[in-house]
């Protein structure tokens, strides 16, 4: 029997790491979307499901035991199709979210907003400089209400989306130092900072930096966790629970 992780986050990959060492059967699965993701240790698929009931034949293929859903907080999609499929299946589901950064010292100064419309149009009056983190998959949201704006775009791979001629892309994988994102930010003159609440340490010194030069920061806030799905927050709490599966 085999333990499914879904992945794509440096907790899925120390958990792979883990269970693997303790001679656990895992696959990890990973959407795709990066061009060079940063590959687990053990079993790994790449690709789409190809929607709920494709998540249940896999999982009856390969005799999946159990499923552990690590992806990243705003991968909306392919965690209500887990919900979906592994109530069906009847396979037990786990959901590891890292903890996000609404009770962070600096979260009351921060502006928190539902979507990523909402964070486009609050940036646009805010600044002249924004620095957008949201991903490559939001951008489309920002291009029309920013497209005057001289905008710095950071993102893992070249978006799909055409982008403002005033904008200026920049393509690169954390983590970050304090040191390069405070450089960073002088250097572009960024005056907002636009991001998600993801989370964890991996990319919080860009938090750190716009306090320390005083730059406004829009953080778009998460959905609701889904209060049907066992939760955890510790990779050791994930790790536990997959082996009491899989034993």
């Amino acid at each position: 029997m085999t333990i499914l992780i879904l992945g794509g986050t440096a907790e899925a990959r120390d958990l792979a790491s883990r269970l693997v060492e303790a001679g656990v059967p895992v696959v990890s699965s990973l959407a795709g979307r990066v061009a060079k993701p940063r590959l687990p240790v053990g079993g790994v698929r790449i690709g789409g499901f190809g929607g709920v009931d494709g998540m249940r034949a896999y999982y009856s293929s390969f005799s999946i035991s159990a499923v552990v859903d690590a992806t990243h907080p705003f991968a909306e999609g392919i965690s209500a199709n887990a919900v979906a499929a592994c109530a069906a299946s009847g396979v037990p589901l786990l959901r590891f979210e890292r903890p996000g950064w609404a009770d962070a010292p600096l979260s009351g100064s921060w502006h928190w907003v539902a979507d990523h419309d909402e964070a486009a149009a609050l940036a646009s009056s805010l600044g002249d400089r924004p620095f957008l983190t949201t991903g490559r998959q939001a951008l489309d949201h920002f291009t029309g209400p920013l497209a005057s704006f001289s905008a710095l775009v950071r993102v893992v791979d070249v978006p799909d989306v055409a982008l403002p001629a005033m904008w200026t892309l920049l393509t690169s994988r954390g983590p970050y130092a304090l040191a390069d994102e405070l450089s960073l930010m002088r250097e572009h003159h960024t005056d907002v900072l636009v991001t998600k609440d993801s989370g964890g340490m991996f990319t919080w010194p860009k938090m750190e930096a716009a306090a320390e030069l005083g730059v406004q920061v829009i953080v778009v806030k998460r959905k609701k966790p889904n209060l049907e799905v066992e939760t955890v927050s510790s990779v050791e709490e994930a790790y536990e629970w997959s082996l009491s599966r899989w034993a």
